[in-house]
Parts: structure tokens; C-alpha cells; sequence
């Protein structure tokens, strides 16, 4: 009788959490995600004279641990890295042999990154309101409450509770578009998984 209770509830509570608002689905996912990884491609979109251009698209992984630790990698079609520890921002080009750090409160602030990777206090940065339905996804719309910020607004998609799609949009009308793969929620992370070792021989910026 039990487990006929707990199946009656199951079904009612997943057609809940496909329906809700992508705000509502957004503030459960940010409260109750502490960790997370996946697969990620990006294009980037732009429209002249009233046709879409599609270009530059790249392929990578991610993984990240509230608050503010993540590592996010291009694996394609050139390899780089963007790795947090809490503190500070690691940008690593493999090509160049290079490495730029930056602070990190300064490095997210507004940006995409502190949606997915930062602390609760979404609304502190960022106006968030619902969008509507497309493709399939329930989506929010970000606006950056300071105006030094890269991107005007920022798309969010989410289905059954989960982001699976991002839009960025600049002040030049470009289009940065991401899909979600494989999103698995609240696993257990490595302790030091985090810690950013310099390459060798790498060159070292500091910002």
C-alpha cells in the first residue's frame, strides 16, 4: 500500500515539474543543485540583413561545484580551459601555452558563468522573468542589472527542472547559442578536482 502511495505521488509530481514555469523550475534547479557536470556545444548566430548565420561551432565539456569552483573545457575544435577554485579564474589556451587569472568575484559578477556556476543570490545581478515556450523548453529571460557587462540578456531553457539550452546575446546582435548533454545533478565531486596547476613552461597573466 506504501509503495502504491509513493508511485501515486511520483506520477503526480513529474507532470508538476514539466509544467512549471521555466522561473519556477529555474529558482528549484539553482536551490537544490550544489554540484553537477555534462557535455556542452556552442554556435554562435548572428543576423545580416534578415538571414540567420550560423558559425563557430565548438564542442566541450563541464563540471562545477557551488559556489563559484567549475572547470569548463573546449575540446573542439581547439582545446581550452576556464577553471575556478572558489577564488580565482584560470583561462588556459593550449596552443599559446598560455594562462590568464583573474579574480573571480570580478570575472563573474553578471556573466553567464554565475547563473550556472555562482551563489543563490541570482536576483542581486540579474532581472529574471518568464519567456514563453520554444522548441520544447520552458524558457527565463536574464537581464544583467549593470550595464559593463558582455551580454544584454540571457536566454535560459529548461525541461523538467534541468537547463538544457542557454542564449546569449550581445550589444551587437550577436547570438551565442548552447545545448546541454548528458546533465547529471549533485554528484559527488574530488576533493582538489578544483585546484588549477599551471602547465609547464606555461606563460602566466595576472588581471
Amino acid at each position: 500500500m506504501r509503495l502504491v502511495k509513493l508511485l501515486a505521488a511520483t506520477a503526480i509530481a513529474i507532470p508538476a515539474i514539466a509544467s512549471a514555469s521555466a522561473l519556477d523550475q529555474f529558482k528549484t534547479f539553482v536551490g537544490s543543485t550544489k554540484s553537477a557536470k555534462g557535455e556542452f556545444t556552442q554556435r554562435q548566430v548572428k543576423v545580416v540583413d534578415g538571414a540567420t548565420k550560423v558559425s563557430g561551432q565548438s564542442a566541450g565539456s563541464f563540471a562545477f561545484e557551488r559556489p563559484g569552483k567549475f572547470i569548463w573545457t573546449y575540446q573542439k575544435p581547439y582545446e581550452q580551459l576556464l577553471q575556478a577554485d572558489g577564488d580565482n579564474l584560470y583561462i588556459y589556451d593550449k596552443d599559446l601555452n598560455q594562462v590568464t587569472i583573474k579574480k573571480l568575484g570580478n570575472a563573474l559578477g553578471s556573466s553567464p558563468a554565475a547563473i550556472l556556476f555562482g551563489s543563490n543570490d541570482l536576483e542581486k545581478n540579474f532581472t529574471l522573468k518568464d519567456a514563453g515556450t520554444k522548441d520544447g523548453l520552458e524558457w527565463l529571460e536574464a537581464t544583467p542589472k549593470t550595464k559593463d557587462t558582455t551580454f544584454d540578456k540571457i536566454g535560459i531553457g529548461l525541461k523538467d527542472g534541468v537547463p538544457r539550452a542557454m542564449e546569449l546575446r550581445d550589444s551587437f546582435g550577436q547570438v551565442s547559442l548552447l545545448t546541454f548533454n548528458r546533465f547529471e545533478k549533485n554528484l559527488p565531486m574530488a576533493s582538489g578536482q578544483f585546484r588549477f596547476v599551471v602547465p609547464k613552461g606555461a606563460d602566466v597573466f595576472q588581471q
